[in-house]
């Protein structure tokens, strides 16, 4: 009895019931203080940053250390201990902060809440990047957050809560919980700390200003889109009249070209880069052809990654602006994909033309099989299908880590010469793999077909450069293959070449070689210029016919394109029937080629970090603004003039 009388005097809470609920909330708080400080070690990777971010910052502190505080308060109150709650608390915050850490080694960018739509296919997303290691500082902070879970369990009977108190911390942290899951409780709560929950940022500074888990959770939340001025069924006819007023319908073309839209993986024209010197010319091809093309700077959305996140604006013409912050824009609702008709569909609706997507991985990524049928392609070929078409190679199907850019470039020619020979024409739109990343050294068995001149780098950050180089190489001998191929054959066709975005090129030490060259001030673009931007947020085009008549007597013209422009640009050049929609497209192009949270690109290639900065006249503020309605009106709004907008223009 008295061994038994000893034990439940050891377990019983210690001090008033009222004392133990004041102290479970504010261990509770510690934990979530605790948690956000471990996240922000991680992310910014120095205690004396985290403390100036501390100190800058007090309000996005307070705010993010009440979001982590509070489920661990209320799981704390459902198991009655809360050393029990911090645990997985604290893991899940360690582990988003290792996620945004290896999103940030792969492309220089943090954790969006956009990117948890690839959340199935992390293992894919991670194969693709290499080697991922955890920093030192994730271990510093694992242990610091243990040590603090350590003290909550010797303390656990200060804060042990039981019967009636801990019905009632239940019921109340479940009501806290639930007004911080709603955006108006969000934004009271936030309001009270003086945290903006309205105003849509670039990616990079939100995260920067209010940290990763505060950056996360105001895209969660996102100030609704505005309606245009006056929105409704009158406002939306009327524009549809100012839209035809702009526009004009077009008859059939005399000539039906096959198209060849090609994505090239990480490609640009690496010979602009200073200080870096070449023992040849690695895209002699590329500059070869630029005389016989329309070509010129493509100005891209993204820089180390995203070409998922680029098919789609460049197929669709709605870009992640055009969405509410956080919305991963190749995992919508099936619907939003079937509103316009895409780009292809200018091409297939006619009947005369066959459309098909060809990819050189497999298909696992940004939800491929899903979006690609909705936008008009009748087939999809991967990695697997095009390795079953009979190509015969002598240097075989893979080079480096992933399919060679020649062998992919056969596969597109012998289904453009399956198509052709059911009578049709082919629209292929194919993305190439052999230059992704990881840029390991050894990704090419060491090889470089042209000497690397680079006296100020380490023999590391050669090894790394040489791979890039090589890759870009291939890639243009992999397009100097094609367009010999085609002017071989007699089927007019036409060639649409570009570079989705730059490589990362992250060195030893976490530099990149843009920033080891001076082309911007760091990683992070909160600091960079709208020059930086502009230019590393760009590469590399060409539209190139085997018929130069096929071209218009354009051949040899310098013109800037973009993700957006370079689909209207096509259409304009190939002179085909396009929707409303599309021939919107083209004239927006004409005075905006890039419009993203980031910066704001204007038709003669001139940056700003907005469209109110860009000093744009009044007939291309008229054109934006009535791209703007007819986009909220499909997205948001009544879908009052959608319909209309698949037809021709005077329909």
């Amino acid at each position: 009895m008295k061994k038994t009388f000893t034990l439940q005097r050891r377990r019983s809470p210690i001090g008033p019931v009222w004392l133990r609920c004041v102290l479970f909330a504010a261990a509770s708080l510690c934990m979530g203080l605790a948690i956000t400080g471990a996240m922000q070690w991680i992310s910014i990777g120095t205690l004396p940053g985290v403390l100036e971010w501390v100190r800058d910052y007090p309000a996005h502190l307070a705010m993010t250390a009440l979001l982590w505080a509070v489920p661990v308060y209320a799981l704390g109150a459902l198991t009655g201990r809360l050393w029990i709650a911090a645990l997985p608390v604290g893991l899940l915050g360690l582990l988003l902060a290792l996620v945004d850490y290896f999103k940030n080694a792969i492309n220089g960018t943090p954790l969006e809440l956009a990117d948890f739509g690839l959340a199935r296919q992390a293992g894919n997303v991670a194969g693709l990047a290499g080697d991922l290691t955890p920093p030192e500082d994730f271990y510093l902070a694992a242990a610091g957050l243990l040590f603090c879970v350590l003290v909550l369990l010797l303390t656990r009977r200060l804060t042990a809560l039981e019967g009636t108190a801990r019905a009632r911390t239940c019921l109340f942290s479940l009501t806290l919980a639930g007004i911080l899951l709603t955006g108006t409780g969000t934004r009271a709560v936030g309001g009270r700390l003086g945290v903006d929950f309205y105003t849509r940022m670039d990616p990079a500074e939100n995260h920067s200003l209010h940290g990763l888990t505060l950056s996360l959770w105001r895209d969660a939340f996102p100030q609704p889109k505005t309606p245009p001025e006056g929105y409704d069924q009158d406002f939306m006819l009327e524009a549809l009249e100012r839209i035809d007023r702009l526009t004009e319908a077009r008859p059939e073309p005399e000539t039906a070209p096959n198209v060849l839209f090609i994505l090239s993986e990480s490609f640009y024209d690496l010979t602009r880069l200073p200080v870096l010197q070449y023992g040849g010319d690695p895209l002699k091809n590329f500059h070869a052809l630029e005389a016989e093309s329309v070509s010129g700077t493509f100005h891209s959305h993204y820089l180390g990654y995203g070409t998922g996140y680029l098919e789609i604006p460049m197929l669709y013409g709605l870009g992640a602006l055009d969405l509410p912050p956080g919305t991963n824009i190749c995992f919508q609702e099936p619907t939003v994909y079937q509103r316009f008709d895409a780009l292809a569909e200018q091409f297939t609706k006619s009947g005369d033309y066959t459309a098909e997507m060809l990819h050189a991985y497999d298909n696992t990524l940004y939800n491929r099989t899903v979006t690609y049928p909705l936008l008009g392609f009748q087939k999809s070929y991967f990695s697997d299908e095009i390795q079953k078409m009979g190509i015969q190679r002598e240097d075989g199907a893979y080079g480096g880590f992933y399919m060679r850019d020649g062998y992919f470039f056969q596969g597109m020619l012998e289904r453009m010469k399956a198509v052709n020979e059911t009578g049709k024409r082919a629209f292929l739109f194919g993305i190439t793999m052999e230059n992704h990343q990881p840029f390991e050294p050894q990704k090419f068995n060491y090889e470089c077909q042209i000497p690397l001149i680079a006296p100020d780098f380490t023999p590391a950050q050669r090894d790394i450069i040489r791979v890039m180089l090589e890759g870009v190489t291939r890639a243009d001998q992999a397009l100097g293959e094609l367009t010999a191929a085609l002017r071989e054959c007699e089927e007019p066709t036409i060639v649409v070449f570009f570079g989705d975005h730059r490589p990362n090129l992250f060195m030893p030490g976490g530099d990149t070689v843009y920033t080891l060259l001076g082309l911007c001030p760091e990683n992070d673009t909160l600091n960079w210029t709208t020059e930086q931007i502009n230019d590393l947020y760009s590469t590399d085009y060409l539209i190139w016919a085997n018929d130069p008549a096929l071209l218009g007597g354009l051949a040899g013209i310098r013109r800037d394109s973009s993700i957006t422009a370079l689909g209207p640009q096509l259409l304009e050049l190939t002179g085909r029937p396009v929707s409303r929609y599309w021939a919107l497209l083209e004239k927006v192009g004409e005075v905006c080629l890039t419009q993203t949270d980031l910066y704001f690109v204007d038709g003669a290639g001139r940056a700003s970090f907005t469209r109110e900065e860009a000093g744009l006249s009044p007939e291309a503020l008229e054109l934006l603004e009535l791209r703007d309605a007819v986009v909220y009106d499909a997205v948001y709004g009544k879908r009052y003039i959608t319909e209309q907008m698949n037809l021709p223009p005077g329909s």
